[in-house]
């Protein structure tokens, strides 16, 4: 190994950090395992005080600080597991933090923070907007900025769970599996894996709709997202730092990407193995696991018998967003298809197409006639066997005159159409859909109604509650040819992420005449 490799591992077995961090257990998730086949065990992260891994980095950051500098206090923002492992580093020492919030985090992560000592300060809609007032401010009163990932010593001292896994596992483990936001946590687990014990895989794994390594290794360098899904908020990182990149461009045997439903799939195995709620984030280890035993099988690779280690990184969950999780699982877990079924509308079609579902358990099921020829049910319907069965079921629902559309991996069905289903209107000629995402804040609904103006007449509006720090709304608007592109103009002037679901089977089955 190279001298910078071998220096950021002896850092890591020099971090000074179990005065404040705990050494986790290595626990086995036997439901998982026998499901696998494979030996899966679970770095219990979230039982750190902080409930989260960050807690070895900032602690190990501010030890490393001198006293006279430690005096004057320290100053980082986050929005979640990192101002808490900051403040609570900072209190163990007796110092004063500054933590600088964006204004939309959650009540629950801000009482955390402040019930620590830390001083919060909420700036800004975003986390951008939150480090550029936290740098300024470190400036102007000379407060040390703890960087959340892209900081040797914070990767030093995240690096100490591997240091513990390779105690914990003497003749292994096959691979280890690492969640990735900003990369700290990746750069140090993988460089002192592949210095103490190199024939160890390590696996990076990201969300699809987050994957800012992933576009870095790709481009040869960090890149900056345009876009980033908020779902994963605690790896939603739009660019990976320096420092992350260059360990892992080195030392990462790969990038495994996770969607939306397998993240929450994941958290429910989690949950059924240990009896803990993990945070979206917390549960990608155990998605790429699964995508990747599900990828090497597929590909004739069959991956048994295996020790596979997935790092719990965090527990902190919002309570209001175990509905969405729960809603999502049984999709993530390939246990649910979503059907769209269009049936003739004649006597004896609907209680045939009933008959036809057969005792198969039915999760959820819309109906309502639309013309009198035909009539269109969302339907979702147990699976025993994942894909195979899907299509089968399908094949087995088409047929005497009925259509099949399958909605199960469509998101704007999933977040929005499910809940709207039971009626289309039949006087919009130049009906457009969008979907938005906007942060969530007292206010914020009707500051982004407010928005998008009264130039076009609003015929659709659609908004839940996800518990997430960014609202997603569905929206259609009567938008003539000749100002479709003065519409766009103003939406990209705008700035709220959105796109444009015009064209989406599930509108045009359920919304459209």
């Amino acid at each position: 190994m190279d001298y910078e490799s071998a220096d950021l591992a002896a850092r890591v077995e020099e971090a000074e950090i179990y005065a404040v961090a705990s050494r986790t257990p290595l626990a086995l998730a036997s439901r998982l395992s026998d499901r696998l086949n494979n030996r899966i065990l679970l770095k219990r992260e979230d039982l750190q005080p902080s409930f989260s891994f960050k807690i070895r980095g900032a602690t190990n950051r501010i030890s490393a600080i001198s006293e006279a500098q430690l005096a004057k206090g320290v100053i980082c923002s986050s929005a979640g597991n990192h101002a808490q492992g900051v403040a609570i580093a900072a209190a163990r020492r007796g110092i004063r933090a500054v933590v600088v919030m964006p204004e939309p985090t959650p009540e629950i992560k801000v009482h955390a923070v402040r019930s620590q000592g830390a001083e919060v300060v909420l700036h800004g809609a975003n986390y951008d907007d939150a480090q550029a007032l936290a740098r300024t401010m470190a400036e102007q009163e000379d407060l040390t900025f703890v960087h959340p990932f892209d900081d040797l010593d914070v990767i030093a001292g995240q690096g100490t769970i591997a240091m513990e896994i390779l105690d914990q596992v003497e003749d292994g483990p096959e691979a280890i599996f690492v969640p990735i936001g900003g990369g700290g946590l990746a750069a140090g687990i993988a460089t002192y894996v592949k210095v103490k014990r190199p024939g160890v895989k390590v696996y990076g794994v990201e969300p699809v709709e987050s994957a800012s390594m992933k576009a870095a290794l790709d481009a040869g360098g960090p890149v900056t997202l345009d876009h980033v899904g908020t779902f994963a908020d605690g790896v939603a990182v739009r660019r990976v730092g320096d420092l992350s990149y260059q360990a892992c461009s080195k030392h990462l045997d790969g990038i495994v990407l996770v969607t939306t439903d397998e993240l929450c799939a994941a958290i429910r195995d989690i949950f059924e193995d240990t009896r803990t709620v993990v945070e979206p984030a917390g549960a990608l280890a155990v998605a790429g696991i699964r995508r990747y035993v599900a990828d090497n099988t597929a590909a004739g690779r069959e991956v048994e018998g295996k020790t596979l280690v997935a790092i719990n990184c965090g527990a902190n969950m919002n309570f209001d967003r175990l509905g969405h999780v729960t809603e999502r699982t049984a999709v993530g877990d390939k246990r649910e298809a979503l059907l769209a079924v269009q049936i003739p509308e004649q006597r004896g079609s609907f209680l045939e197409f009933c008959s036809d579902i057969g005792e198969r358990q039915v999760t959820e099921f819309n109906y309502r006639r639309n013309d009198p020829d035909t009539a269109i049910v969302f339907v979702g319907l147990e699976l025993r066997d994942g894909a195979a069965e899907r299509s089968m079921l399908i094949d087995q629902l088409a047929g005497d005159g009925r259509v099949v559309v399958d909605l199960t991996d469509n998101e704007v069905a999933k977040l929005h159409i499910r809940h709207l289903v039971g009626g289309a209107t039949a006087d919009v000629a130049n009906e457009r859909l969008y979907r938005f995402e906007f942060p969530e804040r007292r206010g914020a609904m009707l500051r982004f109604l407010e928005s998008i103006g009264v130039n076009w007449e609003l015929t659709l509006f659609h908004y839940r509650n996800h518990g997430s720090d960014y609202g997603r709304v569905l929206v259609a608007l009567d938008v003539s040819p000749e100002t479709e592109s003065e519409l766009h103009a103003h939406l990209d002037e705008l700035g709220y992420p959105y796109w444009d679901e015009s064209d989406n089977d599930a509108f045009h089955l359920f919304l459209r005449p």
